[in-house]
């Protein structure tokens, strides 16, 4: 029998939104739970193995959202949900097997982002990781001492991520950014009005100042044997071999839509559609950070804070909030404009590169006309252990195919802990998931 768990107000996701969110409506008086698959609040952008290792604006919400009285649920992740996000069935990743059935009035999705990773030849060789990867390595005491890492792909984060790894002792070889220098210089320009940002870029590059970056260059294949040991570097007219033994390489971020789908949340642009209040097309249901658009922690938090004062009664308040959001706005949507992922990556992966990790598909079994569900149906591609979470984002960037359907259980589940339940339990999560 899974154990039932009862708020006015549910928060998925720990992360800057999430936190947010749940601290504002907590605050405002309402009975607040909040879940999360890691063993502390932050989110991947503020992991932290010490409370003094986490930036100063994560101390700062971590601290409060522990004073507001919201309830964290650690190591929880959500399978199933129905009844328009009212009812949720999560399970306990340090007791596998067992549930919690969860009932909500409101419930606001805080679920956060992950890397989009493109193929080329060679990237599934091992030491070939994600951008973001990489800092969670670090953060979890993972060394990467002595070793010649090369970073590439695109968007601001690769800043970060080199800085950290040449702070830990790495040789920094080079740091690929594949948007066009002129568009990196407008973005960069744009910031004048955001001193602090300048000054975090500037700190950044200052840590891996030794190491060349550049612009509108991106990676073609990455060689080796056990392990990556080279990778080729192209600009579209000419190569350049760089010697490595860890190639860090991630395209942007993705949102992890398949609760809000599951929802049956409207979906626009890839985001999770809302109005001023961060309330989805489901009106018990509301979104913020990721979900809704990448742009960086401060927005995040100004839509967590909106999200949760909403929720709990409290939108002249958040209205107050509604400017500052607009202006972060705009500065998502000079970012997605000025890392635009280039046509020529399009082209990179050759017939016998895979595309699908977890089921070796390889791109010359896919049929560029086909639909989703139909390259699911024909080659497996998406049918693997992550359900499509690493080559759903790419099939999309390179065919064009949209995620068709959701299902339950939202990740692998042991089947003990997902028997239907007796009747003194009522529906069973499949049921309820149906009911919507």
């Amino acid at each position: 029998m899974a154990e039932s768990v009862s708020a006015t107000i549910i928060v998925v996701g720990a992360g800057p939104a999430g936190i947010a969110a749940a601290t504002r409506a907590a605050e405002a008086g309402a009975n607040v739970v909040v879940l999360d698959e890691a063993p502390s609040p932050g989110g991947q952008i503020w992991k932290h193995r010490r409370s003094a290792q986490a930036p100063r604006a994560a101390q700062k919400w971590i601290a409060r959202f522990t004073k507001s009285g919201a309830r964290l649920i650690r190591g929880a992740q959500v399978i199933a949900a129905g009844e328009a996000g009212r009812e949720l069935r999560a399970e306990l990743s340090d007791s596998p097997g067992k549930m919690l059935d969860l009932r909500c009035e409101k419930l606001i999705l805080a679920t956060g982002a992950r890397e989009r990773f493109l193929p080329f030849p060679g990237w599934t060789l091992p030491n070939v990781i994600g951008v973001g990867a990489a800092q969670a390595l670090i953060k979890a005491g993972v060394s990467f001492r002595g070793r010649r890492v090369a970073v590439a792909g695109s968007g601001p984060l690769l800043l970060p991520a080199a800085a950290a790894l040449a702070a830990g002792g790495a040789q920094v070889a080079l740091v690929a950014e594949q948007a066009p220098g002129e568009a990196v210089a407008r973005f960069a320009a744009g910031l004048v009005f955001q001193p602090a940002k300048i000054a975090q870029a500037v700190l950044y590059r200052g840590r891996f100042f030794n190491a060349n970056y550049r612009t509108g260059l991106w990676v073609a294949s990455a060689r080796g044997d056990d392990r990556v040991r080279e990778a080729v570097f192209t600009d579209g007219r000419r190569a350049r071999t760089v010697a490595c033994d860890v190639l860090c390489c991630g395209y942007g971020l993705v949102p992890n839509l398949e609760l809000p789908m599951l929802l049956g949340c409207a979906i626009e642009k890839g985001f999770v559609a809302v109005d001023e209040r961060q309330q989805t097309s489901v009106p018990t249901v509301s979104a913020a950070g990721e979900l809704t658009g990448i742009g960086g922690v401060d927005r995040a938090l100004v839509e967590g804070e909106i999200a949760g004062l909403s929720a709990a009664g409290k939108s002249e308040v958040a209205g107050r909030l509604r400017a500052r959001r607009a202006r972060l706005e705009l500065f998502a949507a000079r970012l997605a404009k000025s890392f635009a992922l280039r046509e020529e990556l399009k082209s990179l992966a050759r017939p016998d590169t895979i595309v699908c990790r977890c089921e070796d598909v390889v791109l010359s079994r896919l049929d560029p006309s086909w639909q989703r569900r139909q390259a699911k149906l024909y080659s497996r591609a998406g049918m693997g252990p992550c359900q499509g979470k690493v080559c759903g984002p790419a099939l999309e960037f390179l065919f064009g195919w949209e995620s068709d359907s959701v299902r339950v259980p939202l990740r692998p589940t042991p089947l003990s802990g997902w028997a239907l339940p007796g009747p003194e339990d009522g529906a069973s999560p499949n049921e309820r998931a149906d009911s919507r």
